[in-house]
């Protein structure tokens, strides 16, 4: 296998960097809607970032046409989890995770509610 960079950029403030590919971390793929922000879980666990780019295509060329109409996408996202985990197991430790980081997140500050009549007084 090849690996491939990415010609070097210069930064702004001038040092030299190098993009690469991480092939060596592990990839979720994940079926989403764009319309109802409903996620239908993770589809695969894949290792390298190369192999997550080619499975999302395969994904995406085999779904239906409805389906994508209806708004169903697919994505990737780093995860700690090794490739070929269960996708229903993938999901649920997903979920957990992104659980677990809400409950730690600051909380939202509250607005008053607006009335929704428009009687002048």
């Amino acid at each position: 296998m090849r690996y491939f960079r990415a010609a070097p950029e210069r930064a702004a403030h001038g040092l030299l960097l190098t993009h690469h590919d991480d092939n060596s971390g592990c990839y979720a793929i994940i079926l989403h809607n764009v319309r109802t922000y409903r996620s239908a879980g993770v589809v695969a666990v894949v290792s390298g970032k190369r192999k997550a780019e080619m499975t999302l295509k395969e994904f995406e060329q085999s779904q239906s046409s409805p389906d994508r109409h209806e708004g169903w996408r697919f994505f990737f996202e780093k995860t700690d989890l090794p490739a070929g985990t269960d996708p229903a197991e993938a999901t649920r430790l997903r979920q957990a995770e992104l659980e677990k980081r809400e409950s730690k997140a600051p909380p939202q500050p509250e607005f008053p509610a607006r009335s929704s009549s428009n009687s002048e007084e």
